[in-house]
Order: structure tokens, then C-alpha cells, then sequence
């Protein structure tokens, strides 16, 4: 036997790539996580790096949160429960609706994943405004979905051409506000004027990752939109504001029969006893978290205002970091705030985005930034 192929009993195998997997899969790019500091410190050959790439909170969770994070270490060797009830009653009751109105997931991703793997067969659109989150294109070609991507206009959505790219193949139009990664926002009234000429069996994902860096003039699409619009799905996640990134923990709102159908692509115990816990100390400590969130968009203002000071063009910013277009000079730029030990996270020909940080770290910014872009 060729050591290269076989034959069995008509089929050639390429011997050269182990199984065979899906063509959709086989072409996928991997996601690409920030550059972490240990990595920009080896590459570089600096020792105080820090990282600014992936929009992380500068600290931990709050004392409440991290005293129920330990006691939930005694029951670790139990299963959690997988419908993440006692966690569904309570996000119910904190952002106002049924409890049949929420589920939850592995973070807001993971939701984003089971949504995609609910609505979308092969061929079915799936419109999103690029740029924007990068696991948009990769779950579409996961399920072999068609992406359709209307143009940013001055960084921030096109709302009108997103309506007009919808046809009768349309299953899924997905929306991040503020959007990831240019920060830049639209309210409420916006949507509803989108939702009120997509088809009613169009579901619209508003994905929230960043709701509470918003400003709540903005309005809230739970509360003033959901009643009116069975197709609207709203998630966000307890990454950002309240620090718990590593846990992966995540929820929507929505209609109970969205919520009941993309349930059951939720995969057995996808959100673990301790993010249940931190989850549920978390809105218990939401005024605590909300002084922190205070204190990241005093610190935006600030390193907004300097950037424009100096004479960078910045969008009106909308979450926990800033965006700057640089267009070609983006990787430049990167590369040399990574010698400075300023870890961002660049777009290629697009522009940078970084991410807010700690009092200290952000005057380490301005100065690197300063230095870099003169």
C-alpha cells in the first residue's frame, strides 16, 4: 500500500490529512484572539508589556463576586444545572421580562453560535455591516450560510442599506451595538425604523457585548423595543462590565418561541456552576460593577479628548476602548507600540482598536501613542 493513498473499495484517500472534514469547515480561518503581553514581550524582547487588544476589564471581579466564585468551588465535582435556572429567574427579574423570555450560553458567542446553527441552512443570507465582529463570517461559513456585508459608512452602520439588502433568503441579520471595532453606536428609534421594514420572519440579533459603556440616551431595546418586535433577540454578556471573562457566560431576550428553539442547540452544561455563580453575584452587585463601568468612561473621555487633541480623527466611542482610523498605517503603528510594550489589536489597512485601561496604563498610551504618532 502507497504509504501517500489506499484505495477502498473505489475511493482514492489522501492519506496526507487525517478524516475528511466538511468542505465549510475545512475553509475556515481561525478566529483570532488579542496578542496577549507574555507573547509581545517574547517577540520583542521587552519585559512590561501590557495588554490593550482584547477589551478586558483592568480588574477582577468585585469582592461579592469573588467571594461567591469560591464558594461555588465545593460543588465542583457535581454537574451544573443545565437550563441555569435559579440564573434565568434572576436575569428575568433585573432586566424586566419572563423568564421563558431568557436563556443563557456560553458567553454571548456561544448564543451567537446556536443562533447561527438554529436558523441558518446552506444558502441562507445572513446580513452584517463590515467591519464589524469577526465570528460573524466564521459562523456563517460553519453552516454554509451566504454573508451579506453592507459597508460601513464613517465607521457606524448603514442602517437603510442593511434593509435593502434583504431578500426572501434572509434568515438572520446581525447587529453589534456599539459595534466591535469601531465603538460607534445607534439608538433605539434607528432600529425601530429597520424592524419595522424587515419581514417578520427575519430575525434581528442586537448584540450587546458592550450595553453597559453606552449611553443611555441611546435607549434600552429591551424595554422599548422587545413588546413591539417578536423577531428582535437581544444578548450580552458578563465579559466586559463586570470582569468575568474567563467564565463565559452569556444571555439573551427575546420572544419565548425564539428562546425555546435556539434552547435546543444549547450543548449539555454550557455555562458552569461558577459562571452561574459570579452571574448571579454579579447583578446582585450591579451598582458596584456600574461604579467601575463610571470610571472606564471617564477614562474613554479622557483618552478620547487627548487623541483629538493631538489631532487624531476619532468616532464618537460607545464602549471600553477607542478606535483609531489609521488606514494604511495601522500595522505600523501596531508594530511599534508593541516595542513600547503597548499591546493593541490592528485591522489591516483599517485601523486600530484599543482598549481602555486602568489611569496608569491609559497615560502609558497617550505617551506611547505620542511618541509613535508624533
Amino acid at each position: 500500500m502507497n504509504v501517500e493513498s489506499y484505495d477502498f473499495p473505489s475511493r482514492r484517500y489522501d492519506l496526507s490529512v487525517i478524516g475528511r472534514p466538511r468542505p465549510a469547515v475545512d475553509a475556515l480561518p481561525s478566529y483570532r484572539p488579542g496578542k496577549d503581553a507574555a507573547q509581545a514581550e517574547e517577540e520583542h524582547g521587552i519585559d512590561d508589556a501590557i495588554k490593550l487588544a482584547s477589551n478586558e476589564t483592568p480588574w477582577g471581579p468585585v469582592p461579592s463576586v469573588a467571594g461567591a466564585l469560591a464558594g461555588a468551588i465545593e460543588g465542583i465535582n457535581r454537574y451544573a444545572d443545565h437550563r441555569a435556572t435559579e440564573l434565568r429567574e434572576r436575569l428575568a427579574e433585573w432586566v424586566g421580562v419572563e423568564v421563558d423570555q431568557v436563556t443563557v450560553g456560553c458567553g454571548s458567542v456561544g448564543i451567537l453560535q446556536q443562533l447561527f446553527l438554529t436558523y441558518v441552512d446552506p444558502g441562507d443570507e445572513v446580513i452584517y455591516p463590515w467591519r464589524s465582529f469577526e465570528v460573524y463570517p466564521v459562523f456563517a461559513k460553519l453552516v454554509d450560510g451566504v454573508s451579506v456585508t453592507p459597508p460601513l459608512v464613517d465607521n457606524g452602520f448603514d442602517l437603510d442599506a442593511v434593509v435593502r439588502a434583504v431578500t426572501d433568503r434572509t434568515k438572520l441579520i446581525v447587529l453589534a451595538n456599539p459595534n466591535n471595532p469601531t465603538g460607534t453606536a445607534f439608538s433605539t428609534a434607528d432600529l425601530r425604523q429597520l424592524l419595522n421594514s424587515v419581514p417578520d420572519d427575519v430575525i434581528v440579533v442586537l448584540d450587546e457585548a458592550y450595553r453597559e459603556f453606552m449611553d443611555p440616551a441611546l435607549g434600552n431595546p429591551v424595554t422599548d423595543l422587545l413588546p413591539q418586535f417578536p423577531n428582535l433577540l437581544v444578548t450580552r454578556t458578563f465579559s466586559k462590565a463586570q470582569g468575568l471573562a474567563a467564565l463565559r457566560v452569556g444571555y439573551a431576550v427575546g420572544d419565548p418561541s425564539v428562546i425555546e428553539s435556539i434552547d435546543k442547540t444549547l450543548f449539555p452544561f454550557a455555562v458552569n456552576a461558577m459562571a452561574q455563580a459570579g452571574a448571579i453575584a454579579s447583578i446582585e452587585a450591579h451598582d458596584e460593577v456600574m461604579e467601575r463601568v463610571e470610571q472606564i468612561k471617564s477614562e474613554r473621555a479622557r483618552v478620547v479628548s487627548a487623541l483629538r487633541e493631538a489631532g487624531q480623527s476619532i468616532p464618537d466611542q460607545q464602549a471600553n476602548f477607542v478606535y483609531l482610523p489609521l488606514g494604511e498605517s495601522t500595522m505600523d503603528v501596531c508594530t511599534k507600540l508593541e516595542r513600547l510594550g503597548l499591546v493593541t489589536r490592528p485591522f489591516a489597512g483599517e485601523g486600530l482598536r484599543i482598549t481602555i485601561s486602568s489611569p496608569e496604563e491609559n497615560d502609558r498610551l497617550l505617551a506611547g501613542l505620542a511618541e509613535v504618532l508624533g
